[in-house]
């Protein structure tokens, strides 16, 4: 059995990951740039040291044994870590060293996004060796996360308030009702103010599947006849020409462009969103996760205005 880790053994570990990448030998030689016999003496001597076979080769093809399956994955872990501790290793006389987690929903402006870019880059100027692992998720997964610690920083629009989380306001998004080109409302929207609130309120309209509070006032519940749990849903819904719904702006102009949506009387159906950047609150946050805070909030300084409707 394999007792004590060499050199010589994550070679042939690497060897033997390869094969299985290539599934088989002769697919191997070119990535691994020896012969077939070579490669086939190497996965013997790993073998022999473990004990036991890893897989069947020969006329009858590569075929990994149950054994040797769960070895490649206990593999991979193992070089996974390797290679981080190398790289960590390699940078330890840097300031921050370590890995950052982010978590963002989907569709956020595009002016933001490059808000978060721009925070990014401050972040790289920084004496590090950081390894950011960036996730889209929905604005409950990314909550859970966070308190979990699989997440440090998640930005979006979140409706509850988790007392072991902090939650700073960083921008404001603008959502307007919209009908679509089908939709008996659609001409007349073509005027800003012709159609009243309580006329807006009787039509059937789509809602999402999670809180909107801002929203609810705008119909009654009865006359939700959609649910969606995402904005391109909803879209789809609002297209149809049954429902209206709310959007993003940003969202929806490229449909408002192409003459498939319009809003409906923007000036009373409206509503803005808070976008928040979620932690989890002190002790927790690491230096990593300060710094990325602050350059985070120097980009967004004084941008706590509604995106602007186009």
């Amino acid at each position: 059995m394999l007792a004590n880790l060499t050199d010589f053994d994550l070679r042939l570990i690497r060897v033997f990951l390869a094969v299985v990448d290539a599934r088989g030998l002769t697919a191997a030689q070119a990535a691994l740039n020896v012969g077939q016999s070579t490669i086939s003496t190497q996965l013997s001597s790993l073998e022999t040291r473990l004990g036991f076979r890893l897989c069947e080769r020969g006329r009858g093809g590569f075929r990994l044994t149950a054994k040797g399956e769960r070895f490649a994955m206990s593999a991979r872990r193992l070089l996974v870590a390797a290679n981080s501790f190398c790289a960590e290793a390699a940078n330890m006389d840097r300031q921050l060293v370590g890995e950052l987690n982010l978590g963002l929903i989907g569709h956020t402006p595009f002016s933001q996004n490059a808000r978060i870019s721009d925070a990014i880059a401050r972040f790289r100027q920084r004496d590090q060796a950081v390894r950011f692992n960036i996730q889209i998720r929905s604005p409950g997964e990314l909550e859970e996360q966070v308190l979990n610690g699989k997440v440090d920083i998640a930005i979006g629009y979140f409706w509850h308030r988790v007392p072991s989380l902090d939650y700073t306001a960083l921008f404001i998004e603008r959502q307007y009702a919209y009908c679509g080109a089908r939709h008996p409302l659609f001409e007349r929207a073509a005027e800003p103010d012709s159609i009243g609130a309580d006329e807006a309120a009787a039509c059937e309209w789509a809602w999402r599947s999670y809180p909107l509070p801002e929203a609810q006032h705008s119909t009654h519940e009865r006359n939700v006849t959609a649910i969606a749990d995402n904005m391109e849903a909803v879209a789809l819904l609002i297209l149809s020409g049954h429902h209206l719904g709310y959007l993003p702006v940003h969202f929806a102009k490229p449909y408002v462009d192409g003459g498939l949506l319009r809003a409906v009387n923007p000036a009373a159906l409206r509503y803005d969103v808070t976008f928040h950047m979620v932690t989890r609150r002190a002790p927790h946050a690491g230096d990593i996760q300060r710094a990325f805070i602050d350059d985070l909030r120097a980009v967004h300084l004084n941008e706590m205005a509604p995106e602007a409707a186009v």
